[in-house]
């Protein structure tokens, strides 16, 4: 089959989180079990920069037209990796930007511009380079895809056998924007009601995905059941279950060529099941570049790298922050996010300098640092779709601590000492005692050298590798082309 991806967001080009690693990662799967893919992206500033010497365009321009003005996008050729091919849309005027979505003053107001015609240029360029069986949408920038191809292309000879799946990554981020973008981007108004765009008097991107592709699918088993009720489908929840029989919860894998503490050049020592010896180096690495070498080697470090955010749980934390700096444990942060959130880790690391320090900002190479050298890994997501971190930490012995909610839960199995199955610990709730005494737990077990050594073997054997999850979207592409028959 040829899979068309159209995404806002692929590693190595772009990213803000982990919807590009799931569209840098996927399509060579996908391509080692025979598959043709394409992969559409955003020619931003930063792509630009990227793309040595003068640029190929496979297409020259493309008219793009808006409900008072025409809009001209050229498709930039960016050549194969790994088997995939990939094509940047170019419109300078739009996309030629430093920030993929908006700065810190907040989003781009034409976000509905933008990637209206992101939607739109895909399915022309598609026209012209290659129709595919099926097109990938991923989130709310390429959700209009399926919208135009039932509506504004229906009758198109070309496109009109083209089956559609969109995953959904995180039901947070819809793309709302006022009725009049409906005109705007030449869309019929009878798509503007309640069951197909129209989104509390707003123009939801989103939602038109969700309305309009063959196949749903979101990236955890559980995540899928979340999503489906009021709690965790952000005002969607009605929708996703109108379509429960067409969705599917397929888990992200993660890239072990990127992530494997036995080749990882970003460490100090590389180090496998069979000999762990290299992670006691990692973790005097770690604690010397967080300025912590006072730190004695009984003491457990528990690592964080994550967005500063409400989402990441780290409410949860402050209310038991002094609680863990009376305990003989050391903390290592490392993100950014929200201003409340980025003040809470510096007060703590400022008021408890020798065991809490934080880095306020992403760096990559710190991130890895951090997996392999903490010996405990805290995540206690309010929410989280899939999670990679929990999985990397896995790998590289580092046991998660993390809520029961999305990839969390179906990624981490509760420890054992008994039985000595296991690979980390779990709380359920949106309460501070929940996450204190999962804690606790995990620093009672790390007393036991031993048991310890188990649970962290448990965690490096598990694989989630991206070898079954391609082989799960194949079975959903072919469901979405015979939709289409």
């Amino acid at each position: 089959m040829h899979i068309v991806f159209a995404a806002s967001e692929c590693v190595p080009f772009a990213k803000t989180g982990g919807l590009a690693d799931v569209v840098g990662a996927l399509p060579p799967e996908l391509v080692k079990l025979g598959h043709e893919v394409t992969v559409y992206l955003p020619l931003y500033a930063g792509v630009r920069r990227q793309i040595k010497g003068e640029l190929k365009h496979a297409v020259r321009s493309i008219t793009i037209p808006f409900a008072y003005y025409n809009r001209f996008a050229g498709v930039v050729n960016g050549g194969k990796r790994a088997g995939v091919q990939y094509y940047f849309i170019d419109c300078p005027e739009l996309f030629d930007r430093e920030g993929l979505y908006g700065t810190a003053e907040g989003d781009y107001p034409n976000n509905w511009e933008r990637f209206g015609l992101f939607c739109r240029a895909v399915l022309e360029a598609a026209k012209l380079l290659g129709v595919p069986d099926v097109f990938h949408v991923h989130d709310w920038q390429a959700a209009l895809i399926p919208v135009y191809l039932r509506t504004t292309y229906n009758s198109d000879p070309l496109l009109k056998q083209s089956g559609t799946v969109l995953t959904l990554h995180n039901a947070a981020y819809q793309g709302a924007f006022p009725p009049s973008t409906t005109e705007r981007l030449l869309l019929p108004w009878e798509i503007f009601t309640m069951d197909k765009l129209e989104q509390f008097d707003s123009f939801n991107f989103l939602k038109g995905g969700l309305v309009y592709s063959d196949i749903l699918t979101t990236v955890s088993r559980k995540y899928a059941e979340e999503i489906q009720t009021p709690e965790f489908g952000n005002q969607l929840d009605s929708v996703l279950r109108g379509r429960a029989e067409e969705l599917r919860g397929i888990l992200n894998g993660v890239d072990y060529t990127q992530w494997n503490p036995a080749t990882d050049p970003n460490l100090a020592a590389h180090y496998t099941p069979e000999n762990l010896a290299g992670k006691r180096e990692c973790r005097a690495d770690l604690l010397r570049a967080f300025g912590l070498e006072q730190v004695g080697d009984s003491t457990p470090v528990i690592g964080i790298v994550s967005r500063f955010a409400m989402q990441k749980g780290f409410d949860l934390v402050e209310q038991i922050a002094g609680r863990l700096s009376e305990l003989d444990v050391a903390v290592v942060a490392l993100g950014s996010g929200e201003p409340v959130y980025e003040k809470f880790f510096r007060d703590w690391a400022f008021w408890n300098k020798a065991n809490v320090a934080v880095r306020i900002g992403y760096d990559d190479a710190l991130s890895h640092k951090i997996e392999a050298g903490a010996d405990i890994f805290l995540m206690p997501s309010l929410y989280e779709p899939c999670g990679l971190n929990q999985i990397y930490s896995l790998k590289y012995g580092t046991v998660p601590v993390v809520r029961a909610t999305g990839g969390l839960d179906d990624t981490i199995e509760e420890w054992d000492p008994k039985q000595g199955t296991g690979t980390g610990f779990k709380f359920r709730g949106m309460r501070s005692e929940g996450l204190r005494d999962a804690i606790d737990r995990a620093l009672a077990a790390f007393e036991d050298k031993e048991g310890w050594k188990r649970l962290m073997l448990n965690g490096m054997a598990r694989n989630y590798s991206w070898e079954q999850p391609a082989r799960e979207y194949a079975v959903v592409y072919e469901e979405a082309a015979k939709k289409r028959e």
